[in-house]
């Protein structure tokens, strides 16, 4: 699993919802790199799409949520990355629809996938913890 001590941010309900999203996108980046039967790897695929689509609005609305009873300063910036993930997928999402599921682009949405997560809540994220401690409280 991708999940590390250093990604976490020091807030107890999003953490969770990070391991959560990295425990998710291990298990299918796992499943479309073994070359077991198309059909059991294309329900993982399809799974991990919907379960993206619906886990990440939740999760996202709680981070914003968050950001703003602590009064957050790039609370708005976020948001707006937040918006942008949520596009992405979508797009992937219309494009597997219409392309079809193929192995290519099963590959590279996965790519996409731990890029994103890993930039976001490694770098994006980690900076709401330290503007927590920053402000004095437990982050």
């Amino acid at each position: 699993m991708m999940w590390k001590e250093k990604y976490k941010i020091g807030v107890s309900l999003i953490d969770q919802q990070h391991e959560e999203l990295f425990q998710r996108v291990s298990e299918f980046i796992k499943v479309v790199q073994s070359k077991g039967d198309w059909e059991l790897r294309l329900a993982k695929v399809k799974e991990t799409m919907s379960f993206m689509q619906e886990y990440v609005v939740f999760h996202f609305d709680a981070e914003e949520e968050y950001q703003k009873e602590i009064n957050y300063p790039e609370a708005e910036g976020h948001k707006i990355a937040h918006k942008q993930f949520k596009e992405a997928v979508g797009k992937y999402a219309a494009r597997l629809e219409t392309e079809g599921f193929n192995e290519e682009l099963v590959q590279e949405f996965s790519g996409k996938l731990m890029t994103w997560l890993i930039m976001h809540v490694a770098g994006t994220d980690t900076k709401i913890g330290d503007y927590v401690q920053r402000q004095g409280g437990d982050a």
